[in-house]
């Protein structure tokens, strides 16, 4: 044969075994599938057996530790019950012993007296042996008739003692009550001292208002003469009050400086005719307009008073903080003073948003007022305003809690010692300003501090020179406070949160750690999320503006500096 033949029926032959052994292979992978489905299928039984086990070996030992702690508590139960029980045994024992201590002696009494009795009843020839015998063979009888009278008298005692008990338990014991009888009649006396100050002190009151009526009349009649004095003379004009009216006094001199009367009377004339106009023209309700004065048409000029626009504004902060506190996040102002004018005065909202501002753009002077519109305008975030809020309400609270007696007066160390509880961070002399302006304004000459009046408003809503002051060195402080952080940055032109991070914890490192992350959201302008990730730079002068807007203060006591 060739052995072109021979390959190919080789060829063949190879080709039918391999054919023979893959027929053979799939028929155990056949034969092998029902078991990996029945291995699939117990393995799923084991392990819900598994973790029928845990769970059961979990309740199980849930409640071995349940008993163990029921266990335990008794024990603890039971030892307390055997100390009481250990404390009276000891005083029945101290008891005991001073009984049989009381007896030993009875016993040795009675055994004295019996002897004297039978050394009286027998001459002096007889024989002491004698004696002594008749003595011992007595001494049983006679010790059992004691022990029995013995416990006869104890008994009386008992019921005796038990009977004082019930009827004296609550009684009083004289020394407490002739202290008590003591303390109020001194009591007593002290309330008729003071019954008499007050009388007296009525009597001066009532003599002062008196004095007051007489000198409020001649005040009264005094003034009509100068009004009327006022009405015949013609004065020179204050050209200061315009200051209030235009703005304050920096636009007023900007307007008026060099110029004559003539001129300053023209342009004071220029300047109110837009303001004493009867009508608004809104501005529409363009996006670039805020929104509290998205408006059209003519709106009526309500021409608020200062008074009114002081009012309406603590209004809308009081709803504000309320509604914030409900919601538990801070709303947007502007979009707030819309939503409150609309539910205050419906449709009119419009009119008095207009005259709401313009009386803002005329009162400027005043603080709050100047503060709001910085609030509202963007210019300075809302925290200055509620820092400024718990500032003041948080030192009124310091001074009423010292007040133990409620009379509203404190010495003035003791307001002194209290500002400086209150304000730990500030200097002696900042302190010393503070006494010196509140006893400037309660006309105090080293007496008691009346510090309630310190919180009274003018007819304005405006506060008087001690919290006016203490705003101010708060503002101060704060201003240094950026000041120091500016220094410690070393004339960076621009700064990383890494940066700004560290520079607060050099020159503050009291400030915890969750206001340090508001306040570098607060001056890169991102959120608490972009926190870690920020790597981008930013203008060194930028972020402090952004400091300046908030209300960042010393949380702690600057480092000690080499």
């Amino acid at each position: 044969m060739s052995p072109l033949k021979l390959f190919s029926r080789g060829g063949d032959t190879l080709q039918v075994e391999r054919s023979g052994t893959m027929a053979y292979l799939r028929d155990q992978i056949r034969e092998l599938e029902p078991l990996r489905a029945r291995l699939v299928v117990v393995s799923e039984q084991c392990e819900k057996r598994i973790l029928g086990l845990r769970e059961e070996e979990r309740v199980e030992i849930r409640a071995l530790k349940q008993e163990r702690q029921h266990r335990q508590k008794v024990i603890e139960n039971m030892r307390e019950t055997q100390s009481s029980l250990q404390t009276q045994v000891c005083c029945l024992q101290a008891d005991l012993a001073a009984q049989y201590l009381m007896y030993r002696e009875e016993c040795d009494a009675r055994k004295l007296l019996i002897a004297n009795i039978s050394s009286m009843s027998y001459g002096p020839d007889e024989e002491p042996e004698e004696e002594q015998e008749e003595v011992e063979i007595e001494d049983p009888v006679k010790e059992k008739l004691a022990l029995k009278v013995c416990r006869e008298d104890l008994t009386k005692a008992q019921v005796e003692l038990n009977r004082l008990h019930a009827e004296y338990g609550d009684v009083v014991p004289r020394r407490d009550w002739e202290t008590l009888d003591h303390t109020h009649k001194e009591n007593l006396l002290k309330l008729e001292t003071l019954q008499k100050d007050f009388d007296q002190m009525k009597a001066e009151y009532d003599t002062l208002l008196e004095v007051h009526k007489q000198v409020t009349t001649q005040r009264d009649s005094l003034q009509g003469e100068l009004e009327g004095f006022k009405e015949a003379s013609t004065p020179r004009p204050e050209w200061e009050q315009c200051a209030d009216v235009l703005g304050g006094s920096e636009r007023w001199a900007d307007l008026s400086q060099g110029q004559s009367s003539q001129r300053r009377l023209e342009i004071l004339l220029a300047e109110l005719g837009g303001k004493n106009s009867e009508f608004f023209t809104g501005l529409g309700t363009s996006d670039d307009v805020p929104i509290y004065l998205r408006y059209e048409g003519q709106l009526k000029n309500h021409r608020l008073k200062k008074n009114a626009v002081v009012r309406i504004l603590k209004e809308v902060w009081k709803e504000k903080v309320m509604e914030d506190g409900r919601r538990n996040e801070s709303s947007n102002l502007p979009e707030f003073l819309r939503q409150h004018l609309e539910r205050q005065y419906g449709e009119k909202a419009g009119e008095w948003a207009y005259s709401l501002v313009e009386g803002i753009r005329q009162h400027q002077k005043d603080d709050s007022v100047s503060l709001f519109n910085d609030i509202l305008t963007g210019k300075v975030d809302e925290s200055v305003y509620h820092g400024q809020t718990h500032l003041l309400s948080n030192l009124l609270k310091v001074l009423i809690h010292s007040d133990s007696t409620e009379s509203g007066l404190l010495s003035v160390q003791d307001f002194r010692d209290n500002l400086q509880m209150a304000f730990p961070l500030k200097r002696a002399q900042d302190i010393d300003e503070l006494v010196t302006t509140a006893q400037a304004e309660l006309d105090n000459n080293g007496g008691s501090l009346p510090y309630q009046r310190l919180y009274t408003e003018d007819a304005d809503g405006k506060h008087k020179d001690f919290l006016n002051l203490v705003k101010k060195q708060a503002s101060t402080e704060r201003h240094m406070y950026i000041s120091q952080l500016r220094t410690q940055l070393g004339g960076k032109g621009e700064v990383t949160v890494a940066d700004l991070r560290a520079a607060f914890k050099n020159i503050d490192p009291s400030l915890d750690a969750t206001t340090l992350d508001w306040v570098l959201t607060m001056a890169f302008q991102i959120h608490q999320e972009e926190l870690e990730q920020h790597t981008t730079q930013m203008d060194t002068e930028l972020a402090l503006q952004h400091l300046l807007a908030i209300d960042v203060t010393r949380a702690g006591p600057a480092p000690q500096q080499d």
